[in-house]
C-alpha cells in the first residue's frame, strides 16, 4: 500500500525525496579523489562556497584567463544502458579542456555540476573518479563542484553534468585567427572514437535497426566502443607549444571538421583538405553503412577519426610531427590553408 503523509504529520527534506546524508557521505567519498588532483595554486580543499586558485602571475607578464563549459550530451543515456560510469567523467574533462588548449592556454581548475532524482553515493563517486583521471590526464586541478538532487526532474537511474574549467594563457601568445596564412600545412590528431559528440543519431541507428550493443566488436563490444572516452590533447598540445610556433588548432567536436576548422580561420583563407589523406576508422564505417549516411552528413556529425587539428608553417612541420608523435599522439597530414573568397572546408582527392 501506498504510504500516505497525514497533514499533522511533520515533514522532512528526506520525505520530499532529497537525502543531506547522501550528499555528505558523498563529499567524504570524493575528498581525497579530488585532492589527487590538486596543482600548485589551490588554496583550499572541498567544502567552501567558491574555489579559490591564485594566479601564478611570477610566471606571465599579461596573463590572460581563458574559461570553458559543456557537458557531454546523450553519451550519458548510452552510459546509463550500459551501466558503465567509470569513464563519463573523463569525457566531461575533455569536452572542456580540449575547447581550452584550442586558445593555446593551460587549464589551472575544474569544477562539476552533477544533477540527478536521486543520488546514489556510489555510482556518483564513480563517475566524479573519472572526472578526477580527466583533471589528471589535463594536469589541472578538480577543485570543486555541485551535486544537485531534484526528485521529479530526472527518471529514476537517470543523471545529467555539466564542466567548467579555467585556464591561462599569455596575452601576445594567445591563438588568433590573424597568425594564420595560405601554405600553412593542416594536421589532424587522431580521435580515440566518438568523443561526445554525435550520440544522438547514433542511439537512433541502434533502435532503428535494433543492434545489440553487446555484440563483437573489435577487441570488445559494440557499447564499450562507442563509450570509449574522449581524448585530452592538453599536454601534446603544451609540449608542442614550447618549441614550434603554431598558428592554429582546432577541436573538433560537434559539426566536424566541417563546421569547426572555418572557426578558426581568417576571412580569405580555407582549409584545402584531401579526403585520402586519413582513413575512416571502422567504427564510422559501421554507422556509416548501418544508418545509411551521407557522406556530407557524417562529416557535419561526427570527428571521423580526427580530434583535433593543428596548422604550422610548413617549415615547422617535420618539429611539430615529431613532438606530437614523442607526446603519443597519431599525426596525419590533412592538407593546407590557401586564400579563397570564402571561408571554409574545401574536399578535394
Amino acid at each position: 500500500m501506498r504510504r500516505q503523509t497525514k497533514s499533522n504529520e511533520s515533514l522532512s527534506y528526506r520525505e520530499s525525496g532529497v537525502s543531506i546524508d547522501a550528499g555528505n557521505e558523498l563529499v567524504e567519498r570524493i575528498r581525497h579523489v579530488a585532492q589527487e588532483t590538486f596543482r600548485p595554486g589551490v588554496l583550499q580543499g572541498l567544502g567552501g562556497f567558491g574555489a579559490l586558485f591564485e594566479i601564478p602571475t611570477q610566471h606571465y607578464k599579461n596573463p590572460v584567463l581563458v574559461s570553458a563549459t559543456d557537458g557531454v550530451g546523450t553519451k550519458l543515456k548510452l552510459a546509463s544502458m550500459l551501466n558503465r560510469h567509470d569513464t563519463i567523467g573523463i569525457d566531461l574533462v575533455a569536452m572542456c579542456v580540449n575547447d581550452i588548449i584550442v586558445c593555446g592556454a593551460e587549464p589551472l581548475y575544474f569544477l562539476d555540476y552533477y544533477a540527478t532524482g536521486k543520488l546514489q553515493p556510489e555510482q556518483t563517486e564513480t563517475v566524479v573518479r573519472g572526472i578526477a583521471q580527466g583533471c589528471l590526464q589535463a594536469g589541472c586541478a578538480l577543485t570543486g563542484g555541485e551535486t544537485a538532487e531534484m526528485p521529479g526532474m530526472y527518471q529514476s537511474g537517470d543523471y545529467d553534468l555539466a564542466g567548467f574549467a579555467v585556464g591561462i594563457v599569455e596575452k601576445d601568445k594567445i591563438m588568433t585567427p590573424e597568425r594564420v596564412k595560405a601554405g600553412d600545412l593542416i594536421l589532424g590528431l587522431a580521435s580515440t572514437g566518438l568523443h561526445s559528440n554525435g550520440y544522438s543519431l547514433v542511439r537512433k541507428i541502434v533502435e532503428v535497426t535494433h543492434t545489440d550493443l553487446a555484440q563483437p566488436f573489435e577487441d570488445t563490444s559494440l557499447g564499450e566502443k562507442l563509450l570509449t572516452p574522449t581524448r585530452i590533447y592538453v599536454k601534446s598540445i603544451l609540449t608542442l607549444l614550447e618549441s614550434v610556433r603554431v598558428t592554429a588548432i582546432c577541436h573538433i567536436t560537434g559539426g566536424g571538421i566541417l563546421e569547426n576548422l572555418p572557426r578558426v580561420l581568417p576571412q580569405g583563407m580555407s582549409a584545402k583538405i584531401s579526403k585520402s589523406s586519413w582513413r575512416l576508422p571502422a567504427l564510422f564505417q559501421w554507422l556509416q553503412d548501418k544508418g545509411k549516411i551521407e557522406e556530407i552528413e557524417m562529416h557535419r556529425t561526427f570527428n571521423c577519426g580526427i580530434g583535433m587539428v593543428i596548422c604550422v608553417d610548413p617549415k615547422d612541420a617535420d618539429a611539430a610531427i615529431a613532438s606530437l608523435e614523442k607526446s603519443g599522439e597519431q599525426v596525419r597530414a590533412l592538407g593546407e590553408i590557401s586564400a579563397s573568397e570564402h571561408t571554409e572546408v574545401v574536399w578535394h582527392h
